[in-house]
């Protein structure tokens, strides 16, 4: 039995959620896997795993992910605990805290941002 159900664990934390284009969320989202979001969400995004952002995506809230690949939207705090990606199209209006940071030329960032090597947790 504990075999079946570690089994069943490590799927999960493994899945892959989309948000499709044309989608919007009202309310918090967590995932223990990766999230691909390419639609709208108007709440918190909490993932244990990878976020990646389309360019045509939107958040109106605060995310927070072991990592991160922008193109889309922020609007609101980012608290990524390895490496955050911005690409070109990226938008980010928060403050950003992670362990590193990559920015490509063209993305746009209004906020303070720390660097740190320690677990990050999101102020509430």
């Amino acid at each position: 039995m504990l075999n079946k159900s570690t089994k069943n664990d490590s799927a999960q934390s493994t899945a892959l959620n989309m948000i499709g284009l044309g989608t919007l969320i009202k309310g918090d989202l967590t995932s223990d896997g990766d999230l691909r979001i390419d639609g709208k969400i108007e709440g918190n995004v909490i993932s244990k795993s990878k976020i990646a952002m389309g360019a045509s995506a939107e958040i109106r809230g605060n995310v927070n992910a072991r990592s991160a690949d922008i193109s889309g939207k922020i609007d609101g705090d980012v608290v990524i605990n390895e490496t955050l990606f911005l690409r070109s199209s990226a938008k980010i209006t928060g403050n950003i805290t992670t362990a590193k940071l990559v920015i490509e030329s063209g993305a746009e960032f209004n906020g303070t941002c720390i660097m740190s090597n320690k677990p990050l947790k999101a102020n509430d």
